[in-house]
């Protein structure tokens, strides 16, 4: 392989015809591009320069080389640029995954802040539950994951980065049930609506339960925390949900909290990397807004 400072020389040269030029441009002496030139053409075994009165000039066989050089060039230079974007997170991608519930009310409005700061970086947001988020980050997949705690893996780091409260909420047609305090055996017997079997929500309401000795059946399983929301303020029975993600109809009255005598304990999100594998710039600076 020839000397990559060479081939710089070389299409220098080529482009001023001249060797006190291109040593110019290149910050060295015309010697220095002289002995560049000889010791480029020895190696090639051919010659790539005419040598005339008033500079140089291209060889057929420079001419061909010339063509290859400058696109080579062409391309690292953008190469070059393309990583000084990287680093000044003008470029880039970041690959996110959470629950639906987790992406509206808890990632959002960082995403939004992240965003405005970097227009430039595309995100890629994936849904799905807790166990199946966990999974493709340890596949590479995605880069962090918001999830459910706890979780024990040696193969993840996970931060802690809020805490969630959850409660029962009914609408007007079960406010008879708000003027007092609730049992768990009374809780059992109403119409229940919960998220759908295997969600880390659903997972902890259920052994919630089974701690007090019973095994509940919803009368109504969903996919996500808005249609719990909408199925609880129309009547349909007892929807579990967290307390921050309705607070607004909390706030309205358009749904109402049970009061529990045996209270719930509150549950953490994390934030989830791969232990083995160094974040992107990109990546890494969502997470640092995450951890802010």
């Amino acid at each position: 392989m020839i000397n990559l400072e060479w081939y710089r020389i070389f299409l220098h040269t080529a482009k001023c015809r001249n060797l006190t030029k291109a040593a110019q441009e290149l910050h060295i002496t015309q010697p220095s591009v002289s002995y560049a030139i000889k010791q480029m053409e020895e190696a090639i075994g051919l010659k790539l320069f005419h040598r005339l009165s008033k500079g140089v000039e291209l060889t057929e066989e420079g001419r061909t080389l010339f063509d290859y050089v400058e696109q080579s060039f062409a391309m690292l230079d953008s190469g070059q640029k393309h990583l000084l974007n990287l680093k000044q997170l003008h470029q880039g991608e970041i690959r996110i995954g959470a629950s639906d519930s987790l992406i509206k009310h808890l990632l959002l409005p960082q995403l939004n802040a992240y965003h405005r700061q970097y227009p430039g970086i595309r995100i890629r947001l994936s849904h799905g539950k807790t166990g199946e988020i966990t999974k493709r980050l340890k596949e590479g997949e995605i880069d962090c994951a918001i999830v459910h705690l706890p979780i024990e893996d040696s193969d993840l780091t996970i931060h802690t980065i809020a805490t969630l409260e959850d409660c029962f909420v009914v609408g007007e047609d079960f406010r008879e049930w708000t003027n007092c305090s609730i049992s768990t055996k009374e809780l059992a017997r109403l119409p229940l609506i919960f998220l759908s079997p295997g969600s880390s929500t659903r997972v902890s309401i259920e052994k919630w339960f089974a701690l007090q000795g019973f095994a509940v059946n919803p009368d109504i399983e969903l996919g996500n925390i808005d249609l719990l929301a909408e199925f609880a303020r129309l009547g349909y029975g007892v929807a579990f949900i967290s307390r921050s993600f309705v607070q607004d109809e909390l706030r309205s009255g358009t749904l109402l909290e049970l009061t529990l005598q045996e209270p719930l304990p509150p549950r953490s999100i994390g934030l989830a990397v791969r232990r083995d594998m160094k974040l992107s710039l990109a990546a890494e600076g969502f997470v640092q807004i995450l951890l802010a």
